[in-house]
């Protein structure tokens, strides 16, 4: 279970940060994307890094 937090968690980490750059107008790629320089997607983006962040706390702590 521990590997899975684990997992999930840096891979929410990882979208969330592209989503957050996205939105914010700092990534511009994919060119036909939706999110580009949507200040909306700059809050899903750092919530769902945040998730991501909680549950690898959570896996460390399952040590």
């Amino acid at each position: 279970m521990k590997l899975v937090l684990q997992i999930l968690g840096v891979a929410l980490i990882l979208a969330g940060g592209l989503w957050a750059l996205q939105g914010a107008g700092i990534v511009m790629w994919p060119a036909e994307s939706f999110m580009l320089a949507e200040r909306e997607w700059v809050l899903y983006g750092l919530l769902t890094v945040a998730v991501g962040a909680l549950l690898l706390w959570l896996a460390r702590r399952r040590a």
